[in-house]
């Protein structure tokens, strides 16, 4: 079947697939978005609280960090506590690692290389197959090897690349194929080169990421050009938007990127103005409130706010509901891309929650279709 609009297509890279449990990661799953938390990993109830709100946010993959006996002693309520994969982060503690896999983490993050001797490679490797353990085999610019910098002078492309690989052999040799790879690096340019370069050379999973992105404007930006560039070439299985911010941020900027390619839907994408000398009402401050109030809404959908009607109609025509600037603080409401009444400016937020959450009810309940599928611009 021809795609509706095929300058909006993005042929995927072929992975093969592996499970982090429950969650299918790769081939043709839709692509998952990870967080950390920074919650001290041995509070259990803290860490499941944070945990809870980035559920609430969407996350499809969680990673805790375990770097110490009283963190995997916790991990066990933890994973309890969850409901989705918990991913168990461990740093040359080879013991930690095989703690995690009992307390029921679906995966380890891990350096095999960092961890030790081949025996302890070894128990690490039999640990996660005892336990249905994913490895996630974690490359970072920022503590390669000591040979590969001495080799190629800084990180660099090849330096990750060949990092990875020798990672990946270490599991392959041990006849573990549940992997997936991330080759992150602060610097755009070189962590989009690095996972180009193992795309091509490996068939497993990629773990996308920017490491050190920054704080939430600053660290969005990196993580939408350095993601957004590899999504938009196929290349990504799982996502990880790194910032200097909460969470669950992250899980609403890792949906944003993939919302904008196309790649996933999840909550009501907005289509707003910026504003101007035009303006029928304060276009700003208002998508702040129904961004904030609308939240709760899990169901693709799409909402325009715009503040007159230079663009207000056309966007109108093309999202479920719509909001265009008037006169004398009366603006028009499209439902479904159509004129269909006005709102007086101090109705106006509660009365777009109102219709944004009874459209929202109507697609869930099969009665109603998003603009957006009509469009062929849902995933």
């Amino acid at each position: 079947m021809s795609s509706v609009r095929p300058w909006r297509d993005i042929a995927r890279r072929k992975s093969r697939q592996i499970m982090v449990g429950k969650v299918p990661v790769g081939g043709d799953a839709p692509i998952s978005v990870q967080t950390m938390t920074n919650t001290l990993t041995s509070d259990a109830k803290s860490t499941i609280d944070q945990i809870r709100r980035c559920e609430d946010a969407g996350v499809d993959i969680i990673r805790v960090s375990c770097p110490d006996v009283e963190s995997t002693a916790a991990l066990k309520q933890i994973v309890r506590a969850a409901r989705v994969p918990v991913v168990a982060d461990i740093h040359f503690h080879y013991k930690r690692a095989l703690e995690a896999a009992d307390a029921g983490a679906a995966c380890l993050r891990i350096n095999p290389g960092n961890i030790g001797s081949a025996e302890r490679v070894n128990e690490v490797v039999n640990a996660a197959k005892a336990n249905g353990c994913a490895i996630r085999i974690g490359v970072n610019a920022g503590s390669l090897e000591k040979d590969l910098l001495e080799k190629y002078g800084e990180p660099c492309p090849e330096a990750l690349i060949e990092s990875a690989l020798d990672h990946i052999k270490l599991l392959q040799d041990r006849d573990f194929h549940e992997y997936k790879v991330a080759v992150k690096a602060s610097d755009v340019f070189l962590a989009v080169s690095a996972y180009m370069g193992l795309a091509d050379a490996v068939d497993c999973p990629l773990h996308l990421g920017i490491t050190e992105a920054g704080g939430l404007i600053g660290g969005t930006v990196k993580s939408a050009l350095g993601i957004g560039n590899l999504l938009w070439a196929g290349i990504g299985d799982t996502i990880r938007v790194s910032l200097s911010a909460e969470p669950e941020e992250e899980v609403r900027v890792g949906y944003e990127i993939l919302k904008t390619l196309g790649l996933r839907t999840r909550g009501v994408r907005v289509v707003s103005c910026p504003s101007c000398a035009r303006q029928g009402f304060d276009v700003i401050r208002t998508v702040q409130k129904l961004e904030d109030a609308l939240q709760h809404i899990k169901t693709p959908m799409s909402l325009s706010v715009l503040g007159c009607v230079v663009n207000g109609p056309g966007e109108a025509r093309e999202t479920d509901i719509g909001i265009t600037g008037g006169g004398n603080g009366k603006h028009m409401v499209y439902l479904s891309g159509v004129t269909d009444h006005h709102v007086e400016d101090a109705d106006m937020i509660g009365h777009i929650v109102k219709l944004v959450e009874a459209k929202a009810a109507e697609i869930e309940a099969g009665t109603a279709v998003s603009m957006d599928t009509l469009h062929g611009k849902a995933a």
